[in-house]
């Protein structure tokens, strides 16, 4: 399969079946240890950046990650919903979501959401903006309007699929894929080898708050925490980049997926990590892989 799935959005059943799902098969993963995927040594991974809905990325990322062709094929996939196309004032980015959520389904083993700053507000409620209103308010709107008296059924589906996406994703060559870097570093490192409990999403302090919410990128900062998790390169979002994908300090990318200049970069990982500046340089840029009918 090249393409996104063919999924009924306006079947509540059947949303709240592939979310429920895809939450069981994530949770039931042999891949998975505690909060953490930890990825085959072998392979190929594509990373991404936040997706938001951009009108056309998903399709294009999904085409770049070639699943179909072989099961050492992977993807991550993060910061998912609250685009900017909205209609009528309302967020109907809940397909985007249960389109990824279906891409667990068929590909469980290679297909990884992970927690981002976005679906964790949405989940408990918090409200978040870009500049453009409450969007969980206004994601909240949109279910309401495709779901009627059956929106909260929808919405439980979905929060149970959001608290059962891994913290990050790490690899045998010292990678280590998550939505942003805490920043601190007195976080609990235990929720690394357990399930998440309702503290580690709380803020300040716990610890998947603080790996969905960090914008700190000093390069001291940034040393200490590839100590503590053990890994040699991290690969987040959540920071605007403006064309695409950058290595603010060493051991760290951050790539955007949702805008015009929104990139991609597969990492091989059987293989050592490359470089920073090589990693920026074999970005794929998706607005060449974007249907411009999109």
């Amino acid at each position: 399969m090249s393409g996104l799935p063919e999924v009924n959005f306006r079947d509540s059943a059947v949303m709240v079946d592939i979310f429920q799902r895809a939450s069981r098969s994530m949770l039931a993963s042999p891949l998975r240890r505690g909060s953490l995927v930890h990825l085959p040594p072998r392979g190929r991974l594509l990373a991404t950046g936040d997706v938001h809905d951009f009108p056309g990325h998903l399709a294009a990322i999904v085409q770049l990650a070639e699943l179909s062709e072989s099961q050492d094929h992977h993807v991550m996939l993060h910061e998912l919903i609250h685009g900017e196309s909205l209609v009528n004032g309302m967020d109907f980015s809940y397909r985007n979501l249960a389109l990824v959520a279906e891409l667990v389904n068929l590909f469980p083993l290679q297909v990884h959401p992970i927690l981002a700053n976005h679906e964790l507000a949405q989940c408990f409620r918090l409200s978040v903006s870009k500049g453009g209103g409450d969007q969980v308010a206004m994601f909240d709107d949109g279910l309401d309007y495709c779901f009627g008296e059956t929106a909260e059924e929808v919405a439980t589906a979905i929060r149970e699929f959001v608290l059962a996406m891994p913290l990050a994703l790490r690899a045998e060559n010292g990678l280590w894929c998550s939505h942003s870097v805490p920043n601190r570093i007195d976080f609990d490192r235990t929720a690394f080898d357990r399930a998440l409990t309702r503290d580690d999403y709380s803020a300040p302090a716990g610890t998947a708050w603080s790996f969905v919410w960090g914008r700190t990128h000093d390069p001291a900062h940034i040393a200490e925490l590839l100590k503590i998790c053990g890994c040699s390169l991290f690969v987040v979002g959540h920071c605007h980049t403006e064309m695409g994908i950058e290595s603010p300090a060493p051991g760290l990318v951050v790539i955007n997926s949702d805008h015009e200049r929104g990139a991609v970069v597969p990492i091989e990982l059987g293989c050592p990590l490359p470089s920073e500046a090589d990693i920026v340089r074999s970005a794929i840029p998706l607005g060449l892989y974007r249907k411009v009918d999109e």
